[in-house]
Formats: structure tokens, sequence, C-alpha cells
């Protein structure tokens, strides 16, 4: 028999299936992707050239995996996104904690769309 989603007892995952549909790992998966993330940010020294610019701590395994403080995660995230397309080589600003969230979202999208 051919293997598939034809197959007796399968079915066809739409796309927009939940975490619970998709089996008991995919709840987690979002903590491995952080993990995968934290390495490489490690990877290019961020503690060194990012945070410390910033006065900022480093991140915790789990941080952007759990909706803990959301304006602080927003800014660490424009942090790092910044710092991340100034080490490619574009100057970019760094946002600051009190620019509109939509400009600074917009700014970092248009940057890399011209990537």
């Amino acid at each position: 028999e051919e293997a598939g989603p034809g197959r007796r007892g399968e079915r066809e995952r739409p796309a927009d299936e939940g975490p619970a549909e998709r089996g008991p790992g995919a709840a987690f998966h979002m903590f491995v992707v952080m993990e995968d993330l934290l390495d490489k940010l490690k990877l290019l020294s961020y503690e060194e050239e990012a945070l410390r610019r910033h006065n900022m701590r480093p991140l915790s395994r789990h941080y952007f995996a759990l909706p803990t403080n959301p304006g602080e995660q927003f800014f660490m995230f424009c942090t790092l996104a910044a710092w991340l397309i100034t080490k490619a080589g574009r100057p970019f600003e760094q946002p600051q904690e009190c620019d509109d969230p939509n400009a600074v979202i917009s700014n970092v999208l248009s940057e890399l769309r011209s990537f």
C-alpha cells in the first residue's frame, strides 16, 4: 500500500490546526525554537555586543516562548533586530522604548525587505 494521508485512519491536517491537534510535542516546539535562537545569538556574541551596550540582562532559555512582560519583550526584540541588522552591515538606528511600536516594526520590516 502507498503511504500518505489517504491511508485508512489518517486524515489530512489543515494548516490552521492548533498544537493539540498536531501531537503532544507540538506545544513545546516554541521552547525548542527559542533555545536554538539563544544558541545562535550566543555564537554571534550578543551578550558582549548588544546587551552590555544597552545595560540589559541576558535572555533566559524561554524568554520569547512565554508571554511574561510584553512591553519588555518587544523592546528586547527590537534591540536584537536592530543589532542584527547593523551586524549584517546596514546602518540602523537603535529604537527607544518611547518610540511608536508600529513605526519600529515598520522600519525593521522595511530594512529586512531591502536585504
